[in-house]
């Protein structure tokens, strides 16, 4: 089984998160893996870092898509002679832009928001949930990879289905290496977010983004990964150890929401201004997912409830 060698290019995002990382990988097919963020800035880096391993975007391949975030697809409709896009089914909604899905999308935070007892000073925050879509690229996926896969081109990579920052994110693992193409999954230097998004079926329950995640780091942990290769951030060793801390810095924080319950009934958004004071209103959506993701961990632990009051759902320590 081939070893394939992996180049990192690395390019600039307008996001707080910093730069981002693609991955070229030779082998049956010329693949970058992810396609960052649609500026001139980055179409500038990403010339310059093919250039240096010899390649030009007309010699690209196949794309394969860790997950469907704006700082990841941006160049799906920029390289010429592209045969495939590959990554999972939920990537489609995004590339297509479809209608539809986008005007459930905003409507499913508009209920949520309202449940959670969000003053409408903040509903402000629904208009730029379109946004980001301006540095994302458009397509469509050539076929969809589900867990077990392997990668087109590439069949040393199993795929590793790693839901939480996102439904769509996939994980890509090398088992005679140990190489581990990570995405926003594992990240060194800060904590990957656990976000938000409704249900892949209208009526259906919302994803619990927290528990996938904690889920998904526990799978990760049963491997055994060498070397990650991150969307964000420097390549580092010692996955387990960094999983970990994760886990650990959440079940902190958990009984920080928890203490914040000890004072009485509240509603996520009266938990959130409590648990961000500094952070809520310059990273609203990230605040209220990290916020409902803690309450969602709680209520799976037994150790919190929820009422519901006038349309308003509330949570209390769970009575013995």
């Amino acid at each position: 089984m081939s070893k394939a060698i992996i180049h990192q290019i690395t390019v600039p995002t307008p996001f707080a998160v910093g730069d981002a990382h693609l991955y070229l990988i030779k082998g049956d097919a010329l693949t970058l893996i992810d396609a960052g963020t649609k500026t001139k800035q980055a179409w500038e880096a990403l010339l310059a870092g093919l250039k240096k391993h010899g390649y030009y975007p007309d010699d690209i391949e196949q794309l394969i898509l860790t997950h469907h975030h704006p700082d990841h697809i941006g160049f799906t409709d920029e390289f010429p002679r592209l045969k495939a896009i590959y990554g999972h089914p939920l990537n489609d909604v995004w590339l297509k832009r479809e209608e539809a899905y986008f005007q459930r999308y905003e409507q499913f935070f508009y209920d949520l928001y309202k449940e959670s007892g969000v003053p409408e000073s903040y509903q402000a925050f629904l208009k730029t949930l379109r946004a980001p879509l301006r540095f994302a690229g458009k397509g469509e996926l050539s076929d969809s990879l589900l867990e077990g896969d392997r990668l087109p081109g590439h069949e040393e990579y199993r795929v590793i289905e790693t839901p939480g920052h996102a439904q769509s994110h996939l994980s890509f693992y090398q088992e005679e290496t140990g190489a581990f193409v990570g995405g926003d999954h594992l990240l060194s230097h800060i904590s990957s977010n656990p976000l938000l998004e409704p249900p892949v079926e209208q009526g259906r329950e919302r994803p619990k983004p927290m528990l996938q995640y904690r889920k998904a780091l526990l799978r990760c942990k049963e491997l055994d990964i060498h070397t990650v290769y991150p969307g964000h951030g420097p390549i580092f060793s010692d996955a387990a150890v960094l999983i970990d801390k994760r886990l650990e810095k959440q079940e902190l924080r958990a009984e920080r929401v928890k203490d914040i319950l000890q004072e009485g009934t509240k509603t996520a958004f009266q938990v959130c201004e409590q648990l961000f004071p500094n952070q809520i209103e310059r990273e609203f959506g990230l605040t209220m997912s990290e916020t409902i993701g803690q309450l969602d961990y709680l209520e799976d632990c037994h150790k919190i409830e929820r009422i519901k009051e006038n349309d308003i759902l509330k949570f209390q320590i769970k009575s013995e």
